[in-house]
């Protein structure tokens, strides 16, 4: 199993959830495609960096856009959280700040900090 990739606990319990289409072309490995996608979401790299033993970067990158659309996605992760009795936490941009010298403030702007001494 590589770096970023679903343990089979978690793929036992994403598995079920999936949509089982039968008619037409049939879909691609899931648990590579879902494996794939995960690499870009955790690595933070562009789709088009996916490596090749996850497949085309576009089936990674439209199946992730076609569940997020209809909240697969949704009920994917809040099922992990449930196989895992909520010793699990997700951790998204809403809710991490960036510090302030990342976040783009201008040029030239004098940062100072007030050391409070501790009482005796």
């Amino acid at each position: 199993m590589k770096r970023y990739d679903l343990t089979d606990f978690e793929w036992s319990v994403i598995e079920p959830l999936l949509l089982n289409k039968p008619r037409g072309v049939p879909r691609v490995d899931d648990r590579r495609v879902l494996n794939g996608i995960m690499w870009v979401l955790r690595s933070g790299a562009p789709w088009r960096d996916l490596p090749e033993r996850y497949g085309p970067y576009t089936t990674c990158y439209n199946r992730f856009n076609r569940w997020r659309k209809k909240g697969i996605w949704d009920r994917l992760m809040d099922a992990i959280v449930e196989a895992y009795d909520g010793d699990i936490q997700m951790i998204d941009s809403s809710s991490v700040r960036v510090h302030q010298h990342a976040a783009g403030s201008k040029r030239g702007v004098r940062i100072v900090a007030w050391v409070v001494p501790e009482a005796d």
